[in-house]
């Protein structure tokens, strides 16, 4: 049975941002108590997933107590970092944590060493089968923060369906975009309400964890998909800069990339989580 704790995003997410994103959490270093419990905040697929059965299955074994705190948003689980409200966090990429810090002021980091899978982002429709039947004119939503937003526009691009600007990067915008020949409309959502969009638009780029938790496959259902391969969108383990050396997360970090959680990933997602390590 999962023993995680579930938490009220939409309350905590005012309460963070009141509270400020500058707070002081405590320093670990590598003399903090290793007996301590370890608290983790995530999104809940896959990343709450992977996280309990590291929990469940190899924690104890490696002494290490673990508790994992799920949150179904991208900002939370940062600024409860930054404030010293959870130890460490695992739901975000690298151009995401680049793009968060710089706009808020904070200093996450990545642990090294602890890069754990990468979920493909997929353009998904209710309507049509094939990426060639999308209609012109066809209403497209995009997740609404900077760098998913890029990455949503140039898997559309790689799909044929747009060209943007020469040098349009990690904060590109639909208004990079130079080529449309389908005439595509875009709508920006936040990215936990795509999968819910897609009785209203024609399709929709819906990043990884959100797909799985609509039953939704890169995979299998996808009109396209990101491919795996030198993909810079991995997620890992990220923790309050100083903390690094903490050694409950450099237990974790081993953890997570031990042969038993590849071997988890590739059972149980079937290709719409890959193991990045």
């Amino acid at each position: 049975m999962r023993n995680t704790v579930k938490i009220a995003t939409a309350v905590l997410a005012a309460g963070a941002l009141t509270l400020g994103l500058t707070g002081c959490g405590s320093d670990k270093d590598a003399g903090a108590d290793a007996n301590a419990t370890l608290t983790v905040a995530a999104t809940p697929t896959p990343q709450g997933e992977i996280l309990d059965y590291v929990k469940d299955n190899l924690a104890a074994k490696a002494g290490l107590k673990l508790e994992v705190k799920e949150f179904t948003d991208y900002v939370t689980p940062n600024t409860a970092v930054q404030q010293g409200e959870v130890d460490a966090n695992y739901f975000q990429h690298q151009p995401y944590l680049d793009d968060f810090n710089k706009k808020n002021g904070t200093d996450i980091v990545a642990v090294p060493g602890a890069t754990v899978h990468l979920e493909p982002l997929g353009l998904y429709s209710r309507s049509v089968k094939k990426l060639d039947a999308l209609p012109k004119g066809a209403t497209v939503a995009l997740p609404n923060d900077t760098t998913n937003e890029a990455r949503a526009l140039k898997l559309l691009e790689s799909s044929g369906l747009i060209g943007l600007k020469p040098g349009a990067g990690y904060d590109a915008t639909p208004k990079d975009v130079t080529s449309n020949p389908k005439g595509l409309k875009f709508k920006e959502l936040e990215a936990a309400q795509l999968p819910r969009s897609l009785s209203d638009v024609d399709a929709a780029v819906i990043n990884g964890n959100y797909a799985l938790e609509a039953k939704l496959s890169p995979a299998k259902d996808a009109l396209a998909a990101e491919p795996a391969k030198d993909n810079p969108y991995a997620n890992f383990l990220a923790v309050k800069k100083g903390d690094e050396g903490d050694p409950r997360v450099k237990k974790l970090a081993g953890l997570l990339t031990s042969p038993e959680v590849k071997k988890f990933i590739e059972d149980k997602y079937d290709g719409a989580v890959v193991a990045a390590f």
